[in-house]
């Protein structure tokens, strides 16, 4: 295996070719900015296209993906255990995923990333949306927007598998018809093919449901750009540890779901249930992939909580305590509600 490139060799790439100075990805400019003079280098090379490129698997096959070792500096969080790189002048004492302390620490091997989405969206825009977000939920402390206006932003190149595969599924259900005394369970069969096309699996356990949900819904192949340290200067991002087995293993349980769903679809009957079937999968294509998130961090009466925002389109997600005293009048008035209903349709009934 070839010897990775010093950070120094990646810090000084990152520096302005007019003056020198430290750069980073803008999202806005949608290119690398000079800290300095503001001159804006654009990323885009003509084999861009390439990062589109998906990679067969044969699982009867041993792998044969080398491992490697990152040129940049791995820092571990003291509290989650998430290993991050921070590319750039720019570093952080705080994990992007929990907000707990980092060190740096001797990196470990892992896998090249392919390709990449850059962030889309700015900083500026990310806490906006977060502030739109907490204003729109009910029953929320009155002071919740300025917590959040105190948050800790961390911008994170979170990482990602995409898959595609080819299902031949032979299935076998039951059906219910009829209720009550005329009741009736009934046997079905069926066979059917499912063609999965770039199904997005986050590659990490740090990537939580909630950062998951934050990133998944605007995701287009032809935004993918190749793996390059300029749109990571400025951010932190998590390398690749899995294998293509531990990434497909990672799968199968959203994977099982999304069959069961078809299966039930292509039923075209209602009620159906106790599903069992079996898949031949051929056709596996993969991509190891980074997309773009911001994290919010925030505390409200010493407990953590964060809103994510994804990086790609904006969408926001989060986490947010409840005014007790809010659910409380909220709950009243809902009886109100019922009670005085009832009263009219009882005096309705006397008429």
């Amino acid at each position: 295996m070839p010897a990775a490139a010093p950070p120094n060799a990646i810090q000084a790439a990152l520096l302005c070719p007019n003056c020198g100075g430290q750069c980073l990805y803008d999202p806005k400019e949608r290119g690398l900015t000079c800290q300095s003079c503001g001159h804006v280098q654009d990323l885009k090379l003509p084999n861009d296209h390439e990062a589109r490129i998906e990679y067969a698997y044969d699982p009867s096959v041993p792998e044969d993906e080398p491992a490697s070792r990152p040129a940049e500096l791995e820092h571990q969080c003291q509290t989650c255990g998430g290993r991050v790189i921070f590319t750039g002048a720019q570093l952080s004492e705080h994990c992007p995923y929990c907000d707990g302390p980092v060190v740096l620490t001797q990196p470990e091997d892992g896998y090249d990333t392919m390709a990449l989405v850059p962030f889309r969206v700015a900083e500026a825009i990310a806490q906006e949306n977060a502030h739109l977000w907490v204003g729109k939920r009910l029953a929320a402390p009155s002071d919740l927007a300025a917590r959040i206006s105190d948050a800790r932003v961390a911008g994170l190149y979170a990482p990602f598998w995409t898959f595609d595969s080819d299902e031949a599924v032979q299935y076998w259900a039951k059906y219910t018809t009829g209720s009550g005394k005329n009741r009736r369970h009934k046997s079905i069969s069926g066979k059917m093919r499912i063609e999965f096309d770039d199904l997005l699996v986050p590659a990490s356990p740090h990537v939580t449901p909630l950062i998951r949900d934050g990133i998944l819904h605007d995701f287009k192949p032809d935004r993918l750009r190749p793996y390059r340290a300029g749109y990571l200067a400025g951010f932190a991002a998590e390398r690749h540890h899995q294998s293509v087995k531990n990434g497909l293993h990672a799968n199968a349980e959203d994977k099982d779901l999304l069959i069961r769903n078809r299966i039930k679809r292509h039923a075209a009957r209602g009620g159906v249930h106790s599903i069992r079937y079996r898949t031949d999968t051929s056709g596996i294509h993969y991509r190891r992939i980074l997309l773009p998130v911001w994290i919010l961090h925030y505390a409200y009466r010493g407990k953590p909580y964060k809103v994510v925002v994804s990086g790609i389109d904006g969408r926001s997600f989060g986490e947010r305590p409840f005014s007790n005293i809010k659910l409380a009048a909220y709950s009243g008035l809902a009886s109100a509600a019922v009670i005085a209903f009832g009263l009219l349709w009882g005096a309705a009934g006397l008429l």
